[in-house]
């Protein structure tokens, strides 16, 4: 473990904030430290790319660019022949050809990305799993205890319905059948 995840920085300017805050905030940092360390060269590049083709100064660059290359090729600019005249057949051939690395180099990017979304969904659904098994077993803990203490308000029938652990498969079933069920409504 690091020594970021045993003393993060920020715990001394938060003192108020309970521990745990830090653990989660700690593991975190650590697991997506793992995952850029885990990334190849060429994703690496694809992010640089992208950065750059994302920004102002990649904007102000193509503007220089096919302004220059347009008052050049229109006889703007004395003493330089045109190479590539009106309707710029070279210059849309070059923007077609960036334009296409560009998408390719998005969607590397975005495939990366949606892995670390998956990979935090189901990090999601393995603690919501776990926080409703738990929240159960407070109920039939609570429960129990109104039960010895002859509290009747846990006589309520739907008290009974969460005393029951869920089981994830059955909701997905459920739902995929609700799910048919209206597409053949609709």
């Amino acid at each position: 473990m690091s020594d970021r995840l045993r003393e993060p920085p920020f715990v001394r300017e938060n003192p108020e904030l309970a521990q745990v805050v830090y653990r989660n905030i700690g593991a975190l940092l650590e697991m997506r430290e793992q995952f850029e360390k885990r990334r190849s060269p060429q994703d690496r590049a694809a992010d640089v790319i992208n950065r750059f083709a994302g920004s102002m100064a990649f904007v102000y660059l193509h503007a220089v660019l096919f302004g220059g290359w347009i008052a050049a090729n229109t006889g703007l600019i004395p003493g330089l022949k045109p190479w590539d005249p009106f309707p710029f057949v070279m210059l849309a051939m070059w923007a077609s050809v960036e334009a296409i690395f560009l998408s390719t180099f998005v969607l590397i990017s975005q495939n990366r990305m949606q892995a670390l979304a998956d990979k935090r969904a189901e990090l999601d659904l393995q603690v919501n799993l776990l926080s409703e098994h738990e929240v159960t077993r407070l109920i039939k803990l609570v429960d129990g205890i109104a039960a010895h203490l002859g509290v009747s308000e846990g006589r309520d029938p739907e008290v009974e319905q969460l005393k029951k652990d869920v089981a994830p498969e059955l909701v997905l079933q459920e739902i995929e059948e609700a799910e048919d069920g209206h597409r053949k409504v609709a």
